[in-house]
């Protein structure tokens, strides 16, 4: 039998990780268009409400215009993520790529098959905190908690994917 950290458990925790993610970004996002078209829902009064919200920019409402360059880099982002996330070395990172491979994944989605148009769809938001901080989703929020993983490792002396930095 092999160890929990053998490279096709890591794997496999990688996959999972990034389905779990993905399904619950299109739910939430189905959740949202369904429930969400008559406007906001307030969850926990001046700290988190649900708005729907179509997102043209980049992660977190930023605006940039031109979606199909977003397009582009989602789909690049997950090829890499495909190629390389199984190649951790450490179920850490197999988690962090998992995320990160998720979240793009659910905004990639969205930048492709959503309206308006094939290629060019609208990212689906629907969180909102105060501060006037953007709307947002839940790949957008995994994608911000796997790359602030990442960083940490890292500073922590890991090298991206595993292993000690020398």
């Amino acid at each position: 039998m092999k160890s929990a950290s053998s490279p096709v458990r890591r794997r496999i925790f990688f996959a999972v990780t990034a389905l779990i993610v993905l399904a619950l970004d299109q739910t939430t996002k189905v959740l949202a268009e369904t429930y969400l078209a008559a406007g906001s829902v307030s969850v926990i009064d001046g700290l988190l409400s649900f708005t729907l919200a179509y997102n043209k920019g980049a992660a977190f409402s930023l605006s940039f215009g031109a979606t199909w360059i977003l397009t582009l880099f989602s789909i690049a982002a997950v090829i890499a993520l495909l190629i390389y996330g199984p190649k951790a070395k450490t179920s850490d990172w197999s988690f962090i790529a998992g995320l990160v491979l998720g979240g793009a994944a659910g905004n990639g989605i969205d930048r492709i098959f959503r309206q308006p148009e094939f290629f060019n769809g609208h990212v689906v938001d629907f969180i909102q905190i105060p501060f006037n901080f953007a709307i947002f989703n839940l790949a957008d929020t995994f994608l911000v908690i796997g790359v602030a993983l990442a960083i940490l490792r890292t500073a922590m002396g890991d090298e991206i994917g595993g292993g000690r930095a020398k």
